[in-house]
């Protein structure tokens, strides 16, 4: 089991400064990741940090941790673009980004964009063909109903090779994110329910599901988003416990303000963020099984 952070860059994490600053203390305090959502902007009215940007400082703030985006909407970004951000970060960080990609549901969020979702899985999946075919460094082309090249070569390449490693995001039990899902590095799964939350339980039968679709020997990797105590180590290991024995391969721990009392969104997003008790569950570090 690997261990992360997550946290939504919102608020005072819109600050790029900020989240670089959290990155140096959770890479102290043993973490092994920091994700961030990728948003442009929330249902709720807050400052929002642009991904890229807080990512960058980031990559310059540490030197061991893995970072990246969960998730990025292809659908709302040129692939191109995308593949040349991507490349520049692994190569920055020395080869430590992971790029999780999805659809970008969100009906705010769909800025002069198609809203149909089976329409946005045909441009993610065209996106995912155009990213990995651009950071081969060779002569690429491709011709598909959302996208076109032709005989584009972008160096430099990423620095992990065969490629920077994709998760693809999914709601369980939806399953064509999950077939996506086997053709790549790993799931950030999450459920159809108020909390995003899924069992050890909807793991292993998630699991299962892709292991009937993935062809590949390479390892793969599968994400639980939730939240332990840090007060209760043992309650923690307990719960961190049950997912890994399912197949659960990275923890990452919410670092998110409802966790730690602030009032709900759409009644009380003046209220400040208690900045200082997220800080601090950082700081006490991933209880390790």
């Amino acid at each position: 089991m690997r261990y992360g952070i997550y946290i939504p860059p919102c608020n005072a994490y819109a600050s790029a400064r900020t989240v670089a600053d959290l990155a140096r203390d959770a890479e102290a305090a043993g973490w092994e990741g920091l994700f961030i959502w990728d948003h442009v902007v929330m249902d709720w009215p807050d400052a929002v940090g642009d991904t890229w940007v807080t990512l960058t400082a980031v990559a310059m703030s540490t030197t061991r941790i893995r970072f990246g985006p969960t998730v990025t909407p292809i659908p709302r970004r040129h692939p191109w673009k995308l593949a040349r951000e991507t490349a520049a970060l692994d190569q920055l960080s020395g080869g430590r980004l992971t790029l999780a990609v999805g659809l970008g549901v969100f009906p705010h969020e769909t800025l002069n964009e198609p809203n149909d979702p089976k329409l946005r899985a045909e441009m993610l999946d065209e996106g995912l063909e155009v990213l990995t075919g651009l950071w081969s460094g060779e002569s690429f082309s491709f011709h598909g109903r959302h996208y076109t090249v032709e005989n584009a070569t972008f160096l430099p390449r990423p620095a992990q090779q065969p490629r920077i490693p994709i998760w693809c995001g999914g709601f369980w039990p939806s399953k064509a994110p999950f077939r996506r899902a086997a053709r790549y590095d790993g799931v950030f799964p999450l459920g159809k329910n108020e909390t995003g939350h899924l069992s050890p339980e909807d793991f292993r039968d998630l699991i299962a599901y892709i292991k009937q679709y993935r062809t590949a020997d390479a390892p793969f990797d599968v994400v639980c988003m939730s939240g332990t105590p840090g007060d209760d180590p043992a309650k923690a290991r307990d719960m961190v416990a049950a997912y890994d024995k399912a197949g659960v391969t990275w923890w990452l721990e919410g670092i998110n303000p409802w966790r730690f009392g602030w009032p709900d969104r759409f009644g009380g997003f003046h209220a400040p963020w208690p900045m200082q008790a997220m800080r601090e569950r950082v700081l006490q570090g991933p209880h390790r099984i």
